[in-house]
This record gives C-alpha cells, sequence and structure tokens, in this order.
C-alpha cells in the first residue's frame, strides 16, 4: 500500500512539472508572431489563431508549413501539433504560406488580406526563380510591385537611385543582360510611371493577374518515375490537375490529367493510380521515393481536387456575405480614393496657388524695391532735367537770337546773291554784246582781206597792162622811126602826138594807179594794226570780265556757305558742304578768248 502510495505521489509530481504550453513562431509574409500554445491543441486550433490574429477569412487557401529532414509537410488540422513531426526546438517554427492556387484570382480572391499575402508569396517566388518568367513580364511585374510600395510616381520626391535597396528582378534576368543598376531602374521606371493613380490593392491584382499566367505559377514540383528504379519524370500538381513533365522541362507538361477527367486517385506504400474518368483510357501509375511525399502529394491531390469542385458549385452563405461586405469596402474605398484624389487635387491646386502667390508677391516685392529706386532715379533725374531745361532754356534764347542774326544775315545775303545775280546777268550781257561785236569784227577782217584780194588782184592786173603798154611803146618807136625826117615831120607828126598823148595819159594812169595802191596798202596797214589794237583791247576786256566774273562767283559761294552755316547752326545742326553748280560763263569766256586770240 505504501509503495502504491509512493507511485501515485511520483506519478502526480511528474504530472505537475510537464509544462501544460509551449512557444510557437508563426513566420508571415510580412510579419513574425508568436504564441503561446496549449499541449492539447490540434493543428486546427493554431491556424485558426494565426487566422484570427491576421484577420484572414478566406483560410481556406493556406496552412502552416514546417521543414521534416530535407522536406516540407503541412500542419495536419485534426491532429495535435505536438503529436506531428514538427521540429523539437523552442519555439516551433512555421510558415504561414498559401497552400492551394486560385484558378482565376480576381474572382476567387475576395480579402485584401488575401490578395495581399498571396502578392507577397508569388513575388517571392519569382525573385527566387521558383517560378520562371521572361524578363519583360519581370519589368512589368516589377513597376507593378513598385507602384504597391511607393504610390504614384513624383519626378521630385521619386530622384534618381530610390529603387537602389528593392530587389524587383530575378538574378537570372540581371545576369542575361550587360545592364547596370541605374539602366534597369531607368527602365523600371518608365513602366513606373505608366500606372499614376492605381491603389496598392489594385497594383497588387494586377501583379496576380499577370503572373497567374506564368507555366510554373502555382505548380507544386514531385520527383517521380514510372518503375521502381529511375526517377526521370517530375509530378505537378496545381489548381487544374495533374501534369507529367520531363526532368529538365517544368514548362510544358507532357502530359495533364485535369481534375475534371479524374475519376479516382489512390496510392499504396509508394505507388500511386490515376483512374480516368473515361474507362476506355489505361490507368496511369508512378511512383516515388518516400512515403512522407505521397502523403503530401496525396494532400495537395484532395485539397486542390475539393476546391476545384466547390469553384462549380454556388458559393456558401459566408463566401456570399464576404464578396458583398468586399464589394462594398472596395466602393466605399473607391469613394474615399475619389475624395482623397478630390482632396489632394485641392490641395496641390492649394499648394500651387500659394507658391503663385508667394512668387507674385515676391515679385510685388522686387518691382516694389525697382519702383523706389526708380522713384529715386526720377527725382535725381528730375533735378538734372530741371537744370538741363534752364540750361536748354538759355540755349534756347541764345540759339534764338542766333537764328534772327542769321535771318538777317540770310535776308542780306539774299538781297546780295540778288544784287549778285543782276551784275552776273550784266556781265554775261557784256559777254555777249563783246561775242557779237568779235564776231563784227572777224567779219569785217574778212570782208577787208576779201577786198585787198581784189585790189591785189586789180594791182596785178595793172603792172601787166603797165608792162604790155611799155612794150608797146617800144614797137612803136622802133616801127615809126623816119628815115626822111621830113617826111616824119609832115606825114607822122599826128601819130606821134596820139602816141604821146597816150602814153602820157597810160604814165597818169600808172602813176595813179601807184598812188592808189600805196594809199589802200596804208589805210590796210592802219586798219591791220587799229584791228590789232582793238582786239587786244578787247582780249584784256574779256579778260577783266573773267576775272570778275570768277570773284563773284567765289563771292556768292562764300555767302551762300555763311548762309547755309547760319541756318545750321540756327536749328542746332552741323553745317554742310554747299554744292554750287558751275556756270556757263567760264566757258563761253574761254571759248571766246581762244577764238579771239591773234
Amino acid at each position: 500500500l505504501a509503495g502504491k502510495l509512493i507511485l501515485k505521489m511520483s506519478i502526480l509530481g511528474l504530472k505537475k512539472k510537464q509544462p501544460k504550453t509551449f512557444k510557437v513562431k508563426v513566420i508571415t509574409m510580412d510579419a513574425e508572431m508568436e504564441f503561446s500554445c496549449e499541449v492539447k491543441w490540434k493543428g486546427k486550433d493554431l491556424f485558426d489563431l494565426v487566422c484570427r490574429t491576421v484577420g484572414l477569412r478566406e483560410t481556406w487557401f493556406f496552412g502552416l508549413r514546417y521543414t521534416v529532414k530535407d522536406t516540407y509537410a503541412w500542419l495536419k488540422p485534426e491532429k495535435r501539433v505536438l503529436d506531428q513531426e514538427v521540429p523539437k526546438d523552442s519555439p516551433i517554427t512555421f510558415h504561414f504560406l498559401a497552400k492551394f492556387f486560385p484558378e482565376k484570382v480576381e474572382e476567387e480572391l475576395v480579402q485584401e488580406i488575401t490578395q495581399h499575402l498571396f502578392f507577397l508569396q508569388v513575388k517571392k517566388q519569382i525573385l527566387d526563380e521558383e517560378i520562371f518568367c521572361s524578363p519583360e513580364a519581370s519589368v512589368l511585374l516589377a513597376s507593378y510591385a513598385v507602384q504597391a510600395k511607393y504610390g504614384d510616381y513624383d519626378p521630385n520626391f521619386h530622384k534618381p537611385g530610390f529603387l537602389a535597396q528593392d530587389e524587383l528582378l530575378p538574378k537570372r534576368v540581371l545576369m542575361q543582360y550587360q545592364m547596370t543598376a541605374d539602366m534597369w531602374e531607368e527602365k523600371i521606371t518608365a513602366w513606373y510611371a505608366e500606372h499614376r493613380g492605381i491603389a496598392r490593392d489594385e497594383a497588387e491584382m494586377d501583379y496576380l493577374k499577370i503572373a497567374q499566367d506564368l507555366e510554373m505559377y502555382g505548380v507544386s514540383y514531385f520527383a517521380i518515375t514510372q518503375n521502381k528504379r529511375d526517377t526521370d519524370l517530375l509530378l505537378g500538381v496545381d489548381a487544374q490537375g495533374l501534369h507529367i513533365y520531363s526532368p529538365n522541362s517544368k514548362l510544358n507538361p507532357n502530359k495533364s490529367f485535369p481534375w475534371s477527367g479524374i475519376r479516382n486517385i489512390s496510392y499504396s506504400e509508394k505507388e500511386f493510380t490515376i483512374k480516368p474518368l473515361d474507362k476506355k483510357k489505361d490507368v496511369f501509375k508512378f511512383y516515388s521515393s518516400q512515403l512522407r511525399v505521397n502523403k503530401l502529394i496525396l494532400q495537395l491531390c484532395i485539397g486542390n481536387h475539393d476546391l476545384f469542385m466547390r469553384r462549380r458549385k454556388v458559393d456558401s452563405i459566408e463566401v456570399q456575405q464576404m464578396k458583398a461586405q468586399a464589394k462594398e469596402e472596395k466602393a466605399r474605398k473607391k469613394v474615399e480614393r475619389q475624395i482623397l484624389a478630390r482632396e489632394k487635387q485641392m490641395r496641390e491646386e492649394a499648394e500651387r496657388a500659394k507658391e503663385e502667390m508667394e512668387r507674385r508677391l515676391f515679385q510685388l516685392q522686387d518691382e516694389a524695391r525697382l519702383a523706389n529706386e526708380a522713384l529715386l532715379r526720377s527725382e535725381e533725374t528730375a533735378d538734372l532735367l530741371a537744370e538741363k531745361a534752364q540750361i536748354a532754356e538759355e540755349e534756347a534764347k541764345l540759339l534764338a537770337h542766333k537764328a534772327a542774326e542769321a535771318e538777317q544775315e540770310r535776308q542780306r545775303l539774299e538781297v546780295t546773291a540778288m544784287k549778285t545775280k543782276e551784275e552776273k546777268r550784266l556781265m554775261e550781257q557784256k559777254m555777249r554784246e563783246a561775242e557779237q561785236l568779235a564776231v563784227k569784227l572777224v567779219e569785217q577782217s574778212e570782208r577787208r582781206s576779201k577786198e585787198a584780194d581784189h585790189l591785189k588782184q586789180d594791182l596785178t592786173e595793172a603792172k601787166d597792162a603797165e608792162r604790155r603798154a611799155k612794150q608797146k611803146l617800144l614797137e612803136i618807136t622802133k616801127t615809126t622811126y623816119p628815115k626822111n625826117t621830113m617826111s616824119y615831120n609832115k606825114v607822122d607828126a599826128r601819130h606821134i602826138l596820139n602816141s604821146f598823148n597816150s602814153l602820157s595819159v597810160l604814165g597818169l594812169r600808172l602813176d595813179f594807179k601807184d598812188s592808189d595802191m600805196k594809199r589802200l596798202s596804208m589805210e590796210i596797214e592802219r586798219e591791220r594794226l587799229e584791228y590789232m589794237e582793238k582786239s587786244k583791247h578787247l582780249q584784256d576786256q574779256l579778260k577783266e570780265l573773267k576775272s570778275e566774273i570768277e570773284s563773284l562767283k567765289l563771292e556768292e559761294q562764300q555767302q551762300q556757305a555763311s548762309l547755309y552755316s547760319l541756318r545750321s547752326e540756327a536749328r542746332g545742326f552741323a553745317p554742310e558742304p554747299l554744292y554750287i553748280p558751275h556756270s556757263n560763263v567760264s566757258m563761253h569766256t574761254g571759248g571766246l578768248a581762244t577764238f579771239l586770240k591773234p
């Protein structure tokens, strides 16, 4: 009895020493949480606690995953936590992840928190290259991720280099092209600027809509064989069904079994059997290397198939309520965003108006300062102008006096010019008379020359007649000399007398012609001398007349220059050289002097 009592007390002591709780660490995609769990809790209790803490209602997509040796497993909801093959560390670490993926994210993901958790998980899988993504799609997805994180692009705030600390592209893409980080950032920013006005939840949904079209999205891969030796195939399980891949290609399946075409899936130890709904088709069998992996494959197949069938049915009341609430919430957020956008726009307009007012104020201040400076300068200028005006007034009086004097001088010069013009006209008239006189003298000289020629011709004829008369007289004296003096005295006395008379008459006539010629020669010589004297006198007169005309010209030019200078001084301009056209008098006088030159 004593021994039984001692044993019972020892058992009670062991029960008291055994802890009633254990520590659990749950890692979500954006947070870490620690819980104190009771020993009797099942997996469902811990999972519900995490979902309540996160605020998640779409619990059927998620699960708690833990690592067992070289594989991973999902916490079963119907078994106690400590009875499963969880790590014995303290705290026990679980990862809260999406276990099943929707076919169409836009229709099936209702809550914003659900969309956010899927967005973070898919983004990490793409960056870790668990999901293959082309470089172009990677840049586009990165731009939506930046929009979800930073909001609308603002060039004043988002300066170059603001994405330097963010992991946005897979390393495979970065290594594929010879581009710097700045060049990648420039490409991402170009797309990011196009997403202006998209809210965070909308950007995350757009990211998921692009990602769900990738070939490896939502697929869980397992190594399998069609016999017990070789591992040369891959099994893919996703929301659409089962897919068989080559080991070096995870993009294009060799064979697919959609959930709608599968009648039954079963396994016995390591052998899996897929029975098609069409009995005419062959049953597909494959082998897996580990029992734990087989159980995991079966869990994923059952869960994906249940969700596949659930999507084809009418939504439950809970889902309908969630969708209605989500719709109301989206409408409310849309209104709030519109109000916020209007307020933001009004605030921006107010800030712009404020900046404009400040700019205008600074401008007005500058204008006022410049106006004051201009006023001071204008006052100084006014004083200076007043002084200048006084000086200008005195100069105006002086100029008016000079202008009056210039006007008097101009009038005097005009009178003098008129007199000069009259004297010039008289000189020109005298010159014309002198030219006419010279012409008359030339005509008289020509006439006298002609008369002298006639007289010379008459004198020549008279000398010829005298020579002939003398010859005839000699002939008569020779022929009429008598041999008998008596006959001579008697017969030819009358003839001799007539001859003598004729000779005497001829001698008289000859004497008359000689004296006349002498007289005429003397007259011609006298007239020639008189003409020479007159011509010389006329040339002297013409020279005097020419010198007088030249002096009158110079005097007229001086008078006009002085008149022009006086006008220019009266008007305030510098005198210009006066142009006086040449007169034709000098040409006429020069020609007349040349004509009258002996």
